[in-house]
């Protein structure tokens, strides 16, 4: 009979199984990177308990970037004519510090910034009313809940760097962004299942991967007969 993609009932089960059959070895040395989210973790630490977690980089530098971009439209600075404060110099200065620490794996020092930040701004926002620095406020908070969260599992990410070690899985997301396509984005407003999406996509690997024909001409040998095409040079 013909094998269709088959829905996995224990994806965790199926991916230790799969890692196995690559070589994957108990005592083995293996570090994990991930967003901080803690579903992906525990599977993580289902995989290989006594494996090396570590925060991405990509993540903690992707907030950052959103972060800066969000401080470039603050006002230059707040306050009355007699007493103004600068607001903008200071605060794209101070994500510049933070970044720098987390790079260092200092994140104490990161997380004083973090929370001199959310008091200047908060300060700011009650005094200008802005939009721009409202949600800045509420990003730096956010950013400060995701690193206390993920304060054990961050590196000094300069040094892994310069020992030649990985500290990004850059090229991991954007190996999913094309798996996923257009069909799933958020954009998109199309509801799937769990099934439904897990089914999917094992059909666009398998286009991508240039095997979806040979694939399907397995499930269904009477497809059609295949046509062998050959060009004919002769005058």
């Amino acid at each position: 009979m013909p094998t269709s993609p088959e829905y996995a009932e224990k994806p965790k089960r199926r991916l230790f199984d799969l890692l196995q059959s690559h070589g994957l070895q108990p005592n083995q040395q293996v570090a994990f990177l991930s967003d901080g989210g803690e579903d992906v973790r525990g599977v993580q630490m289902y995989l290989h308990p006594e494996a090396e977690h570590l925060l991405d980089w990509f993540h903690v530098t992707m907030r950052m970037t959103v972060l800066k971009q969000i401080a470039k439209g603050l006002p230059e600075k707040f306050g009355d004519a007699d007493n103004q404060c600068e607001l903008r110099p200071p605060v794209l200065k101070g994500l510049e510090s933070i970044k720098w620490y987390l790079w260092h794996g200092n994140v104490s020092k990161a997380l004083d910034e973090l929370q001199g930040m959310e008091m200047d701004l908060d300060a700011a926002t009650f005094e200008t009313k802005n939009e721009a620095t409202r949600k800045l406020l509420k990003g730096v908070e956010e950013l400060r809940t995701y690193v206390e969260r993920n304060r054990q599992f961050i590196p000094n990410y300069g040094e892994r760097y310069r020992n030649g070690e990985r500290i990004a899985s850059g090229f991991v997301e954007s190996a999913v962004n094309q798996v996923v396509s257009k069909r799933m984005v958020k954009r998109q407003q199309m509801g799937w299942s769990q099934r439904g999406a897990h089914l999917l996509l094992q059909i666009r690997t398998r286009v991508l991967n240039e095997e979806w024909e040979n694939t399907f001409r397995r499930w269904y040998p009477a497809f059609r007969p295949r046509v062998d095409c050959e060009v004919n040079n002769a005058a």
